[in-house]
């Protein structure tokens, strides 16, 4: 009998899958630290304090939505604020519905208290990762438990040099630091790439984002790029 047989499944949930995951995340590293350094330089400028700072990257957890609400912060926080920073930090986030949702053929037939815990650490590295993973013949769902709790570690330990260090930077589209997140999304779209057909919510979302930009300002374009290039990725039919 093969360790392929029905009768005897691959392994699930093995620490061999969640070494795999933390592993994969190491070339990561270095733009997720410099992001978290360009978190840490806005929140120091807005007077949090480290713990504050830390805090914030733990919990909140929300990367470009932290930046978002951080250069928005006011100096005097009212329920208005707190009630507009709530809402940009949904709107911003709205996208994980459609992450979550690519999940569920994989991660369906497991158990609610094992993966709704696991989901807090999701986050659109792991995430492609654990794609790109599934797409190469992996199954075991550790490997996103593992990159997860990788970049989560990673994120949370950058507010400490972010704070200190990063708050020499000034302003950090001085040195670039805007543009690692954006930067490593596209490389990764590549390691996704299913042809020009499958490309096109990718085309039509980018091109509405850029639109919206120019036309309203603020950070519309979010919202508008996801839901253009989600109508447009759900209307392209793969069938011959």
């Amino acid at each position: 009998m093969t360790a392929n047989s029905p009768s005897n499944p691959a392994p699930r949930w093995t620490f061999d899958a969640f070494r795999l995951g933390a592993l994969a995340t190491l070339p990561m590293m270095p733009g997720l630290f410099a992001f978290g350094i360009a978190v840490g330089t806005v929140a120091a400028r807005k007077g949090f304090t480290l713990f504050e700072t830390m805090a914030m990257s733990g919990t909140v957890y929300a990367g470009m939505a932290q930046i978002i609400v951080l250069e928005a912060w006011p100096e005097r926080l009212t329920t208005a604020a707190i009630v507009g920073a709530a809402l940009v930090t949904g709107m911003v986030c709205m996208r994980f519905l459609l992450i979550g949702a690519s999940l569920r053929p994989w991660l369906g037939h497991e158990s609610p208290a094992r993966v709704y815990p696991m989901l807090y650490l999701l986050t659109e590295t792991n995430w492609l990762l654990s794609m790109r993973y599934r797409a190469d013949g992996g199954s075991d769902p550790a490997f996103l438990l593992g990159s997860g709790v990788m970049v989560w570690i990673g994120w949370v330990a950058a507010a400490v040099p972010g704070y200190w260090l990063g708050a020499s930077i000034g302003d950090p589209s001085r040195f670039a630091l805007d543009l690692v997140m954006p930067v490593f999304f596209t490389a990764m779209l590549v390691s996704l790439w299913r042809g020009y057909r499958r490309a096109l919510g990718w085309l039509v979302g980018g091109a509405a984002a850029v639109v919206a930009y120019y036309l309203f300002g603020g950070w519309w374009y979010v919202l508008v790029g996801a839901l253009a290039g989600s109508i447009a990725g759900g209307l392209v039919d793969d069938r011959k």
